[in-house]
């Protein structure tokens, strides 16, 4: 396994590569967004394909590099299903998976510091975010934190993780770099509380100022979104009532591009060809199924997702490698449910 853990001096925010080597897919957490220009150069010089970046909550010290990441590299951006942020492409939550070539990680629903705060296991490590820091916890005083509920996610969910499992955190500010679940159960001086009550009380005494980039930072990462606009303007987008009439057509092709899991979990379109999004270059690629689908049988590809970001992206490939009919379902999966439409 490749592993690297990188360093925001600024924010003093961890980011972690993870990859298996075979393909060279690899993964993102915590992303910087002034750090971008360096994690691309690693990417390159590890000569890795970023097919997932990934935030644990939405951070209030710096703005995340998701975005840059995604427009970059066409990656799939991720977050929790309790995010408010506008558009990400994919959104997991308690007990799902988060799987790249060759590596499988646990995904812990763990709110407290915000209510959209994710951990994730890998292995003989869990990656903390805000959580569960090194002799510390994170903050709970803002963006829906609750002391309680924190208390809930270490005690019941995280100290229950094997004592030899190693703690990577989203930030430190004394230079400590990991830590395990045993070493913060006997030193973790905010674990040393009897009752959820006196934790509650400790995290009410710590009377924190606000991140200097607060007002900044949350803002620019609610607006994580693919324009989606500019793909409606150039008539490539289908509100969710318009594919009804086009399914059972034999001149359309509606398209999943969501995960397996995806699909498991919310349903799928009718009749709809699975191809997932990180297949996509390859399908489309001369000889690739979708190519053959819209140039053999004249086809009309119709991409879905689950909130149209993947599928935005990929009616641009589509469009790039001269595939002109395709289009995307606006909005997605989302979308389709709210407006009451059929699933399977």
């Amino acid at each position: 396994m490749i592993f690297r853990q990188l360093f925001d001096t600024v924010s003093s925010t961890y980011t972690y590569l993870l990859a298996s080597r075979r393909g060279g897919e690899a993964l993102i957490i915590d992303p910087v967004l002034d750090r971008v220009d360096r994690y691309l150069k690693l990417i390159e010089e590890l000569d890795l394909k970023l097919v997932k970046a990934v935030d644990t909550h939405l951070h209030a010290d710096h703005i995340t590099g998701l975005g840059a990441l995604r427009d970059h590299t066409k990656c799939i951006t991720v977050m929790g299903e309790q995010s408010g942020v506008d558009v990400v492409s994919m959104r997991v939550a308690d007990g799902d998976r988060l799987d790249i070539e060759g590596l499988s990680l646990g995904v812990i629903y763990t709110p407290g510091h915000t209510d959209d705060s994710y951990c994730f296991t890998l292995a003989d490590r869990v990656f903390t975010g805000d959580t569960l820091l090194i002799r510390g916890t994170g903050r709970t005083d803002f963006q829906n934190g609750s002391a309680r509920a924190q208390y809930e996610s270490i005690f019941n969910r995280l100290l229950k993780l094997p004592d030899e499992t190693l703690v990577y955190p989203a930030h430190d500010y004394k230079g400590d770099s990991v830590s395990t679940i045993a070493e913060e159960r006997a030193h973790n001086p905010r674990l040393k509380v009897r009752s959820v009550e006196e934790y509650e009380a400790l995290m009410a005494g710590l009377n924190l100022s606000n991140p200097k980039m607060m007002d900044v930072a949350v803002p620019a990462n609610m607006r994580q979104g693919l324009h989606q606009e500019e793909v409606a303007r150039r008539g490539w987008a289908l509100e969710p009532g318009a594919p009804m009439q086009l399914l059972g057509r034999k001149d359309v092709v509606l398209i999943d591009l969501r995960e397996r899991s995806e699909r498991e979990r919310h349903g799928c379109i009718p009749g709809a060809l699975h191809a997932p999004y990180p297949n996509l270059a390859e399908n489309l690629g001369a000889g690739g199924v979708l190519h053959e689908l819209a140039t053999a049988t004249d086809k009309r590809l119709v991409f879905f997702c689950a909130f149209g970001e993947r599928s935005a992206m990929a009616v641009q490939a589509a469009q790039d490698a001269g595939l002109r009919n395709a289009c995307h379902i606006a909005g997605g999966i989302g979308a389709w449910k709210k407006a009451n439409l059929p699933l399977a």
